[in-house]
């Protein structure tokens, strides 16, 4: 199973209240304001708690960051 995409169109940042950016290769959700990035369990269970996320290392933010930059990583929410 994956990720339901109507749960990834209303996903926003528990913190800041922003659009995340769904990684599918490492199945996380990414914070690039905040440079956070929230865990998915089991391929269906983001871990949306602040406590939880862990911050994004040097590489992570550089390739993310890139992805965004060049659109191939988009916005889970346009809210």
């Amino acid at each position: 199973m994956a990720l339901d995409p109507v749960l990834l169109e209303i996903l926003v940042c528990p913190e800041d209240h922003g659009a995340l950016y769904h990684v599918t290769d490492v199945d996380v959700l990414y914070n690039p304001r905040l440079g956070r990035v929230y865990e998915i369990r089991d391929g269906t269970i983001p871990v949306m708690l602040v406590e939880e996320a862990r911050p994004a290392t040097d590489d992570e933010k550089a390739s993310w960051d890139a992805a965004i930059e060049d659109g191939s990583l988009r916005a889970t929410s346009t809210r």
